[in-house]
């Protein structure tokens, strides 16, 4: 695999498996944000479509994040905001989606990457999902995927990970602040479980899920302005003299 895409796969019975792929650790450039985005949206909006199921490519890497390539070429606040609000509309397409979205995160996930794990309804990993909200290292911060971190693992932990931005933490502990629901040996265990879960859910009565999911995301109503705000502070960040010092090392 080499070229990056975004696919949904619709089977009959009723799921729909969306796939995200990126050559470089599947990092997540703005067009990659979008289809992702739009093809969350178009999934909960097909009346065929009772469950989601979020997956990247490959092996041991979920999701690294931003697009280093990018971050580096923003040279204005409109890009820098535009940036960061593909990450907005991602997790806001998750939080709207009517449909349980569940998570299979094979291997490590880096800022945006947890974002997008904590995005979703019920998440699932293997024993190589560590993850890191790595943001501080550039001068920036976890401002955008916070509140999704924030509402799965809590304040403590999820300032405790944005601090410490060096560190990897474990599946194991991401499944003791309630990321993760389950951590498997390998990607077959995990296919297996994702597999159970989703053959579970599908025999379940898809209205009853539907008003679940309005009672879980209760009291994130006003995520579309918060997010947006959170973009612009990013898209502000970015232009700082310490964040671009440090991501012209990575040129």
């Amino acid at each position: 695999m080499s070229d990056a895409y975004v696919t949904i796969d619709k089977a009959s019975n009723g799921l729909a498996t969306i796939e995200f792929f990126h050559p470089k650790h599947n990092s997540l450039p703005s067009d990659i944000l979008a289809q992702l985005a739009e093809t969350i949206t178009e999934a909960g909006e097909d009346e065929a479509v009772k469950l989601i199921v979020l997956k990247s490519g490959g092996d041991r890497t979920f999701c690294a994040g931003a697009s280093f390539d990018e971050l580096i070429s923003i040279e204005d606040y409109p890009t820098g905001k535009e940036f960061f609000m593909g990450f907005a509309r991602v997790i806001n397409a998750c939080r709207k989606c009517p449909k349980l979205i569940i998570g299979r995160v094979q291997g490590k996930a880096v800022g945006g990457g947890v974002g997008v794990a904590s995005a979703v309804d019920y998440c699932l990993a293997t024993k190589f999902s560590s993850i890191k909200l790595s943001e501080l290292n550039i001068g920036i911060g976890p401002f955008v995927v916070g509140p999704a971190v924030e509402r799965k693992v809590g304040v403590s932990a999820m300032s405790q990970m944005t601090i410490n931005a060096d560190e990897f933490y474990s599946p194991q502990w991401a499944q003791e602040k309630g990321l993760f629901a389950e951590v498997h040996d390998d990607a077959e265990a995990l296919d297996q479980a994702v597999e159970k879960l989703a053959n579970y859910l599908l025999s379940k009565n898809p209205e009853a899920q539907a008003e679940l999911k309005k009672v879980f995301w209760r009291g994130c109503e006003d995520w579309d302005n918060l997010l947006e705000s959170r973009a612009e502070l990013s898209g502000r960040m970015v232009l700082s003299s310490y964040t671009k010092e440090i991501l012209a090392r990575y040129a």
